[in-house]
């Protein structure tokens, strides 16, 4: 902008050459260095830029031989309402319109009156008020976005706990599991030691997994309630109900599945169960045609989920918090998410999980 108002006033200047034009031209060029500085020197850049060109009448043309400064005048009252805090930009002002009125006393011959007061104020006080308007939505939106990044920070620790809570619930009943194959391998080990071997083998198996999930946990949240649940979490073999009260809810769910899914982690298992029971939560609420598509599918690599729905629903397009937590959900475990409207317009979400090793 400043450099625009240089040329401008430069290009005025060369081409009406008006007496001692070439004075004003190094005047005008100062003045718009100096408004360069404004963003650094809210206050001090603005005031000095009009202080220099309001030295025109002194040295060169009058300010009705030329227009520009009424340009630089407009640019000044819009710098000093946009970056000095607070109400200080009015300091300037009034140092503005203090240079304005020795000008116009001591070097204008022209006859003043009221009009002029009127001139000077329009020129100036309008772009003030734009600049204090464009300061105040900044700042509004400084703090909306801080407002947006503790509500997803929320979010985000929310799913974190719940997800310890599901891990704690998946520990217990490993170690559970754990006692009582080691209770039972004790009244074999001397009947049947091939078969107390099979069993200490199992207790070993789900040893591991257990000591595999307690690091995930460790890594995801300290449980400072210590809130280990009575009943098993919920998993994939769970999806069929969950399908089924979807659909009572007035949802119409295509769900397939293929593959084995009984050798999936437990933590594995139970977050594919949120992340399902989120999407489709999502969709019940969005969907236009309250129909939905679900597929999951698990290899011995990894376990994927798709999902699909209308996306041009008329509620809204909600606070994206579900997504938020779903992608923490993934990252914790190792996977990737992706969603996103389509080109036919449909809403597709596609999570993969990794079952191998932690």
């Amino acid at each position: 902008m400043p450099l625009g108002l240089a040329a401008v006033g430069v290009a005025e200047l060369v081409g009406g050459r008006p007496d001692g034009w070439y004075y004003a031209a190094v005047l005008e060029v100062a003045a718009a260095a100096l408004l360069v500085a404004a963003p650094r020197q809210p206050l001090l850049a603005p005031t000095l830029a009009a202080a220099v060109l309001l030295q025109m009448p002194w040295i060169g043309p009058q300010l009705n031989d030329v227009a520009a400064p009424i340009l630089f005048c407009a640019v000044i009252g819009y710098l000093l309402g946009r970056w000095p805090r607070g109400n200080l930009g009015l300091i300037g002002i009034a140092a503005v319109l203090a240079v304005f009125w020795l000008t116009y006393h001591f070097v204008d011959d022209r006859q003043h009156g009221f009009g002029d007061i009127i001139f000077v104020t329009t020129m100036i006080g309008p772009p003030y008020v734009l600049g204090r308007l464009i300061q105040r939505l900044a700042e509004q939106k400084v703090l909306l976005e801080e407002r947006q990044e503790l509500v997803r920070r929320e979010a985000v620790r929310s799913e974190r706990d719940r997800i310890a809570r599901e891990l704690h619930d998946v520990i217990a009943h490993s170690v559970s599991a754990m006692v009582v194959q080691t209770a039972a391998a004790q009244d074999l080990v001397r009947g049947d030691p091939e078969q107390a071997e099979r069993m200490l083998g199992d207790v070993a198996a789900t040893g591991r997994r257990a000591l595999s999930e307690t690091g995930r946990l460790l890594r995801i949240i300290r449980d400072d309630a210590d809130e280990l649940g009575l009943h098993p979490a919920p998993g994939l073999a769970d999806l069929p109900q969950l399908v089924d009260r979807f659909r009572d809810d007035g949802l119409d769910v295509l769900l397939t599945m293929t593959g084995d899914t009984s050798a999936v982690p437990v933590g594995v298992d139970v977050s594919a169960y949120r992340i399902v029971q989120e999407a489709l939560t999502n969709a019940l609420r969005y969907a236009a045609d309250r129909t939905a598509e679900l597929s999951v599918s698990c290899t011995s690599v990894a376990l994927t989920i798709g999902t699909s729905n209308s996306a041009n629903g008329a509620s809204g397009s909600g606070s994206g918090l579900g997504l938020v937590g779903m992608a923490e959900r993934v990252s914790l475990l190792g996977g990737s998410l992706s969603h996103g409207v389509g080109g036919d317009g449909r809403f597709r979400l596609d999570a993969s999980l990794p079952v191998g090793a932690a």
